[in-house]
């Protein structure tokens, strides 16, 4: 299915607020991906989303809708060389191959953009898709700690997965 990464606008937030509005999404999340996820959650996260330059947090975008969400961001101090990857998708486009070419391109735009070694994603243990699908894009296991998050009140472990520049096949 054909989508495009690109900058959020504010044009976004119906969209946004119907499809991020959906436990299956917020319970793979941080506490900050607001449940239930209202209007006002959406003008932030755009306005957050759109104040940097280079832009590095991108709408997943099908026929003009914003279906998902893919970011990138810059470490700093002494973890200046490391990016994390961040992203979610709508449950209706779950299965469907769009978040593994996303991690592609966005992993793309980081090592093209940044003068970064290493790109890292920390999904929980309880996302088995999303370690599969970062596995696919040659993202490799490097911990497991263990019971560190908490979410709705269950403590889960926290993967980290990383891929180096040196290893990233375009």
């Amino acid at each position: 299915m054909p989508f495009e990464l690109r900058p959020w606008k504010m044009t976004d937030i119906d969209s946004l607020v119907f499809y991020a509005n959906n436990w299956n999404i917020a319970q793979n999340m941080t506490d900050k991906f607001a449940f239930p996820y209202t209007t006002e959650n959406a003008r932030a996260f755009i306005e957050f989303a759109t104040k940097d330059n280079p832009v590095h947090i991108f709408a997943i975008d099908i026929d003009g809708q914003a279906i998902g969400g893919i970011g990138i961001h810059p470490q700093e101090d002494i973890h200046r060389k490391n990016a994390e990857l961040g992203y979610w998708l709508a449950e209706p486009f779950w299965g469907r191959g769009i978040i593994s070419k996303a991690i592609k391109q966005a992993v793309d735009i980081a090592f093209e953009t940044y003068d970064i070694d290493r790109v890292f994603a920390r999904p929980f243990g309880t996302n088995i898709a999303s370690q599969k699908v970062l596995e696919k894009n040659q993202f490799m296991l490097e911990c497991t700690l263990e019971k560190v998050i908490i979410k709705d009140g269950v403590r889960i472990d926290e993967l980290i997965y990383a891929v180096r520049r040196e290893k990233w096949v375009k």
